[in-house]
């Protein structure tokens, strides 16, 4: 069960991750739909509905994300820890592929929090290519 989130945390949270999702980078505003606060740590693993365990998450990255805190990663077949928006840094773990329309992971965390989360799907890569060719594309 999802605990209430005060309005001064969850505009504290959109404010600091910039209308982004922590995981996938999409835009809030491009996206034409609002964002969700995800637990990174998940309630169900005691996770609070805190500043500090709390991020901007796509609907997409937050569905497919649910209370997972691990995946495989897909070189190595070793269960790793996903990326963790606070504690960890995005582009140490990621980085965009030659036209920006696909992640590519650069250690196992990022590699099986790319697959977990589904974070280059078909049309979410579409997305990316257009905002591309308008110059929206990418936000850092």
């Amino acid at each position: 069960m999802s605990s209430y989130i005060p309005a001064q945390i969850r505009k504290h949270v959109l404010e600091r991750d910039r209308g982004l999702c922590a995981y996938c980078r999409s835009s809030e505003k491009l996206m034409g739909i609002t964002f969700e606060l995800d637990h990174i740590v998940p309630e169900a693993a005691e996770g609070t509905a805190t500043i500090d365990n709390l991020c901007l998450s796509c609907p997409n990255c937050n569905r497919y994300k649910g209370a997972k805190q691990t995946a495989l990663d897909p070189i190595s077949k070793s269960e790793v820890l996903l990326f963790h928006p606070l504690n960890q840094i995005w582009i140490e773990h990621f980085s965009w592929n030659y036209d920006k329309t696909e992640l590519i992971g650069l250690t196992p965390t990022g590699r099986a929090t790319i697959q977990a989360l589904r974070i280059n799907r078909p049309r979410i890569v579409q997305l990316r290519y257009y905002w591309v060719t308008l110059d929206l594309h990418p936000p850092d």
